[in-house]
C-alpha cells in the first residue's frame, strides 16, 4: 500500500498524470531506448510504431494508481497476472525495471515541468515501486515454476521439423527441441515467444504465439498468421519472416510455456469462441480434451472472413469424431463452404453474442480481436455468464474494456 502522504498527492495529481499519460510514456520510450539501444530487441517495434504501446503503458500505470489510491474497485490480480506472464515469456529481469524506473520518472518530470514537486516526484516513484515489486516478486514465481534459474536465459533452441502450409495466410510450424531434451508439458491455451533475428542490421524481435497442438505430443506446434499491413501500415516483421524464411530444419529459440489463462477452464460443458487466429488455443482445448475427456460436451463458435481463411480446419472433422459431444456453430462473413465429413451449423456475417449457445453451467473461453472480445464479452455478460467462468486471451497491448 502507499504511505498516506503519498496516496493523497497521487490522487490530487492523478488527472494531470492522466491528461498527459501517452505524452509522458512516449518521451519515456524515447529516452530509454536512446540510453539502452538493446532493448529494442525486446520492444515490439510495430507497438512502437503505432504508438499502441506507450498508449497502454499509460493506461495500466494510471489504472494501476487508481487502484491504489482507491479510485477504481476494479480487480487488478488478473491484469497483474497477464503483464508478468508477458514479460516473464520475454526474459524481463529485475535490473530492467531500474532502467524503466529512473526514465519513467524522468519523462514524468520533462513532460509536467514544474508541477513535479519533490512531493510528487517521491509520490510517484513509489508508485511505480510498489508496481515493480509485485511484478519481480510474480516473475520471479513464475520463472522458478519453469525451471528457470537466475539469471538463466528463458530462451532455448527449437528445430522445425515439419511446416504444414495452412491457408494462403496461415502456417503452422512443428517443433522439436534442438538439444535432445524433453519437451514440457503444457496446458491448453498457453503461448510461447518465439525470438528471430531479422538480419541486415534490424536486431531481434520477439512475438508470442499460442501452442496450437496438442499437450505431451512429444512436439509443440505453432500457428502462425502473416501480418500484412493496411492502410500505408508495414508488414507484420516476425510473421513475415517465419514464413518467408523459416524451412524444416531451420533453428528457433522459444521461451518456455507462458500464460495467465487455460482454454478449457473448470468441469463440465465448455464453450469456446473465437476469430481468425484466435482459434489456436482453442484448437489446442479440442486436441487436449480428445486425448482425456472425450465425452466433454463442448462447443466451438468461430468467426472467420472465409471458409478458406480459417486456419486448421482440416483438424475439426478427425476432432469433431473423436469429441461425439462437439457442436459446431461457424460464421463466415463472405461464404459458407464446408470441408467434407464436416457437420456444422453456418451462418453469414459476424458473430452475434445473442445467438451463441448457452448452458448455465457452462465455462467460456474465447480468443480474437479485442473488438470481438469486448463484444462477446459483453454479450454473454449480459445474459447473465458470471465473470468468473469466462476466460480469454488477449495478445498485444490493449485489454478489454473492463479490465482496468
Amino acid at each position: 500500500m502507499l504511505t498516506e502522504s503519498s496516496a493523497a498527492v497521487v490522487k490530487a495529481t492523478l488527472p494531470a498524470v492522466q491528461a498527459h499519460g501517452e505524452a509522458i510514456t512516449g518521451r519515456f520510450y524515447q529516452r530509454m531506448f536512446e540510453a539502452h539501444p538493446e532493448l529494442l530487441d525486446i520492444f515490439n517495434r510495430g507497438n512502437q510504431a503505432t504508438g499502441a504501446q506507450r498508449s497502454a503503458l499509460a493506461a495500466a500505470v494510471v489504472a494501476y494508481a487508481e487502484h491504489l489510491v482507491g479510485v477504481s474497485n476494479l480487480p487488478w490480480g488478473p491484469v497483474m497476472d497477464r503483464i508478468a506472464h508477458k514479460h516473464a515469456s520475454l526474459g524481463i529481469t529485475p535490473a530492467q525495471y531500474t532502467i524503466v524506473g529512473r526514465h519513467l520518472m524522468a519523462a514524468v518530470g520533462e513532460v509536467l515541468g514544474d508541477a513535479v514537486t519533490p512531493e510528487v516526484a517521491a509520490a510517484w516513484d513509489e508508485t511505480y515501486w510498489l508496481l515493480a515489486c509485485e511484478l519481480v516478486a510474480r516473475e520471479a514465481r513464475l520463472y522458478h515454476t519453469a525451471g528457470i534459474g537466475e539469471g538463466e536465459p528463458v530462451w532455448r533452441p527449437w528445430r522445425v521439423e515439419r511446416r504444414t502450409r495452412e491457408t494462403a495466410d496461415v502456417v503452422s510450424f512443428t517443433l522439436v527441441p534442438a538439444d535432445g531434451g524433453p519437451v514440457p508439458d503444457f496446458v491448453p491455451g498457453r503461448y510461447v515467444s518465439v525470438a528471430v533475428d531479422l538480419g541486415e542490421g534490424r536486431g531481434q524481435q520477439i512475438r508470442q504465439y499460442s501452442l496450437s497442438g496438442r499437450p505431451g505430443a512429444g512436439h509443440w506446434q505453432i500457428t502462425v498468421k502473416r501480418v500484412r499491413g493496411i492502410d500505408g501500415a508495414p508488414d507484420g516483421m516476425v510473421s513475415t519472416f517465419l514464413h518467408e524464411q523459416v524451412a524444416v530444419g531451420d533453428t528457433l529459440r522459444l521461451s518456455p510455456p507462458f500464460g495467465e489463462v487455460a482454454s478449457a477452464p473448470g468441469a463440465g460443458p465448455l464453450l469456446l469462441v473465437s476469430a481468425g487466429i484466435g482459434v489456436t488455443p482453442a484448437m489446442a482445448a479440442l486436441e487436449h480434451l480428445a486425448a482425456t475427456a472425450p465425452h466433454r460436451p463442448v462447443t466451438l463458435v468461430h468467426a472467420d472472413r472465409a471458409g478458406g481463411t480459417h486456419a486448421l480446419r482440416n483438424q475439426l472433422p478427425r476432432l469433431a469424431a473423436a469429441l461425439p459431444e462437439l457442436r459446431l456453430h461457424l460464421w463466415y462473413e463472405e461464404d459458407g463452404d464446408l470441408i467434407d465429413g464436416l457437420s456444422a451449423e453456418v451462418s453469414a456475417g459476424r458473430v452475434d453474442p445473442e445467438l451463441i449457445p448457452l448452458t448455465p453451467d457452462a465455462h467460456v473461453h474465447f480468443c480474437g480481436p479485442l473488438p470481438f472480445m469486448n463484444q462477446v464479452r459483453g454479450g454473454l455478460l449480459r445474459r447473465g455468464v458470471p465473470a468468473g467462468r469466462i476466460a480469454y486471451e488477449v495478445f498485444g497491448p490493449g485489454m478489454l474494456r473492463g479490465d482496468a
